[in-house]
């Protein structure tokens, strides 16, 4: 291999960083159309809630579990040749949307093809970037990744409830296949797989640095023996298990349901998808500042914040959406901070438990978990509706698990991965070196 370049006063990473936030930001907004979908198609239609629900909670589970796969596929093959293909699959399936005629149809399109395809370009992209490119500012880098969700909301809600609310609800579909398609060319200009790629180091990176390298066995047996690995290991469990309840108190439930719910108290869908869109807007802060801290701060620590706040701030949701629009504004603003905070410790948290060379693919697994309590509050939130007529009780069930999870994350980083010794997950500020890979 040829001798790698110092890093430049402008290093090639952020271009990576900026063609996988434009990535993240157009996978975001697909899987943001369904919440502008559930009232159009049941009055289209006379599909219930709970048939709608299915397809989102079909996208939510393969969103996820094909996630540790794409992070094995993403070793083997590279992530530009994963991300286009990736990609292209979701534009297409996104046009073919519009014209379901029945549930099934649904279920197909949306929850298999695009949730599998949306599943390469999740935030297992991320932790996978922020590994290979970076060795200083990883936190910080996940962060703004993890930003992207609500960038795609606020970009992407507004516009779709006004397409949908003007001119139908297939327009939601094909406005997210053209901006899916139109980023293909860019991941297949300026993406790159590797610093070395391009004769550099990661930005930070010093002689001694961990060194990444290639995969070249089977990565679907990758995948397994990761999952096997994890299975065994407390940590991966209390990770695992702490990010089903991030998923199920967020994308799920909010991400899926606010928007029907602020329309059954009398909110117009594009000022129902501005509530969403500006929970986007707080989110982009409070993620951008909790990859920050996640640099400086013991994660768990951080965890056990973010899911106490959020907790708090779904239990008193149905109160806010019964009383005045402040309510709701001192909601939006707390729960907005919080949307996904979780996501850069956990990042962190996994790579330093299980060392950089696994931790996307075992962060791949981890996000499963929050994809399956995802689903199960899709599903599980539009069936209580179905069956009480009112989401109040989704949002009480889901503020709950939440101060359940952050009793439990305190758990996290007590044994080492592999040794069994007493490593315990400190800030990196008080390490000595990047964990080395296990």
């Amino acid at each position: 291999m040829n001798e790698t370049k110092p890093p430049r006063k402008f290093h090639y990473a952020w271009i990576v960083v900026g063609v996988t936030f434009l990535t993240l930001i157009v996978s975001a907004g697909v899987r943001s159309t369904p919440s502008t979908l559930v009232v159009p198609l049941q009055e289209a239609f006379g599909w219930t809630r709970a048939e709608i629900s299915l397809a989102v909670s079909i996208n939510l589970v393969l969103f996820g579990l094909f996630g540790p796969f794409a992070a094995a596929l993403m070793e083997r093959f590279g992530m530009r040749r994963v991300m286009v293909i990736a990609l292209t699959t979701v534009g297409i399936a996104a046009a073919l949307t519009s014209q379901v005629k029945a549930p099934w149809q649904l279920d197909l399109l949306w929850g298999v093809v695009v949730g599998t395809g949306t599943g390469a370009t999740a935030t297992v992209l991320s932790a996978t970037v922020s590994n290979r490119w970076f060795v200083q500012r990883r936190g910080l880098v996940v962060g703004l990744l993890a930003a992207s969700n609500a960038s795609g909301q606020l970009i992407f809600l507004p516009l779709l409830a006004w397409l949908v609310s003007t001119f139908g609800w297939q327009t939601a579909s094909y406005t997210t296949a053209i901006a899916v398609l139109a980023v293909v060319p860019v991941v297949a200009i300026f993406m790159r797989n590797y610093p070395r790629d391009l004769n550099l180091r990661p930005y930070g990176a010093t002689e001694e640095s961990e060194v990444l390298k290639a995969s070249t066995g089977n990565p679907f047996m990758a995948a397994i023996s990761n999952l096997g690995r994890g299975l065994r290991n407390k940590n991966f469990w209390i990770l695992a298990g702490s990010f089903f309840v991030c998923g199920l108190s967020t994308n799920g439930l909010i991400g899926t349901h606010l928007i029907p719910a602020a329309m059954d108290h009398g909110f117009e869908e594009v000022a129902a998808a501005g509530l969403v869109a500006t929970i986007g807007v707080f989110d982009i802060v409070g993620t951008t500042v909790s990859g920050w801290l996640s640099d400086r701060i013991d994660n768990r620590k951080l965890l056990t914040w973010y899911y106490g706040l959020r907790g708090l701030s779904l239990l008193f949701l149905p109160y806010a959406l019964n009383s005045t629009f402040a309510g709701l504004i001192i909601f939006i603003v707390f729960y907005g901070l919080d949307w996904v905070a979780t996501v850069p410790p956990t990042v962190r948290l996994t790579s330093d438990v299980f060392g950089k060379a696994n931790g996307s693919i075992m962060y791949g697994w981890i996000f499963a978990a929050h994809q399956l309590g995802a689903a199960t509050a899709a599903f599980g939130a539009g069936t209580l509706y179905t069956w009480l007529g009112d989401y109040s009780s989704s949002f009480w069930i889901a503020g709950l698990f939440c101060l359940v999870a952050a009793g439990l994350v305190t758990r996290i980083g007590k044994t080492g991965a592999a040794t069994g010794k007493s490593t315990p997950v400190t800030p990196p500020e008080t390490k000595s070196a990047e964990p080395a890979a296990i």
